[in-house]
């Protein structure tokens, strides 16, 4: 069982990063800033599936596991990302109990699911750890689905019910839009709908998450029960940091032209 699976099994709050960047050097040091985990994101990322072996390498500096946003429900893509040893997955905009089964067939062994399984993967070490990985996949591999959608909120319950699901993550960006909402964290009705997804969680014991934009966000959701919390990205940290910088020298240049 990972480490991010039995931090959630115990309660404990687990604090992770959005990795946009598709760069190995910024999953590295990721990793070794002390998260809990990394989402590697191929949905919204600048990366694609080539960039991914080169980020799972690179968290291996740091204790963090990772987890891995594919592009959308697809069976094929799902496996070609577990070969290569995630210690989770997340598949985007989950709306009906229907799309929660294929969810599971896509990412559980059977008898649990349908995914095949090869000798020669990264996740069975290459055939060296393989009968050990076939017995423990269903346990150690975490499955986060994403509720993003109106309709995702309105089957919230019956989803984290499906039996092979770990976690339901709220896309909160999407869910406000899909919802009409254009001042999120200023509007009674999305808190309201966090909340029914944090219930929906707990009423199937499992675990709620979320994408908060910043830390002190991240603190107001934990508050609020989410366990599973990303703060921030790689890429918008980046690109905040730039901005600042930017403005300062420019302040300071424009002190100096005085």
């Amino acid at each position: 069982m990972s480490a991010l699976i039995t931090g959630l099994l115990s309660g404990m709050p687990q604090m992770g990063v959005w990795l946009n960047l598709g760069s190995a050097v910024s999953a590295e040091i990721a990793a070794l800033a002390g998260y809990d985990w990394l989402l590697i994101d191929l949905e919204h990322g600048s990366g694609d599936y080539r960039d991914l072996s080169p980020q799972l390498w690179a968290a291996q500096a740091g204790e963090a596991s990772t987890v891995v946003r594919v592009t959308a429900l697809s069976a094929p893509d799902i496996k070609r990302v577990l070969d290569l040893g995630p210690q989770g997955v997340m598949i985007p905009n989950i709306e009906t109990v229907e799309q929660a089964v294929a969810a599971v067939q896509a990412v559980r062994i059977p008898p649990l699911g349908s995914r095949g399984a090869a000798t020669s993967t990264r996740a069975s070490r290459y055939g060296d750890g393989y009968e050990s990985y076939v017995r423990e996949a269903n346990g150690s591999v975490l499955l986060a689905v994403q509720i993003e959608s109106v309709s995702g909120l309105a089957n919230a319950a019956e989803i984290a019910a499906v039996e092979g699901i770990d976690v339901l993550f709220v896309g909160p960006l999407d869910l406000s839009i899909s919802m009409g909402i254009q001042e999120p964290q200023q509007d009674e009705r999305f808190r309201e709908a966090l909340v029914s997804v944090i219930e929906a969680a707990n009423q199937s014991h499992k675990a709620s998450g979320i994408l908060a934009r910043n830390e002190a966000e991240a603190e107001l959701y934990l508050a609020m029960g989410f366990r599973l919390v990303a703060a921030g990205s790689d890429r918008g940290m980046l690109a905040s940091a730039m901005r600042k910088g930017a403005g300062a020298l420019k302040t300071s240049a424009s002190r100096t032209d005085a």
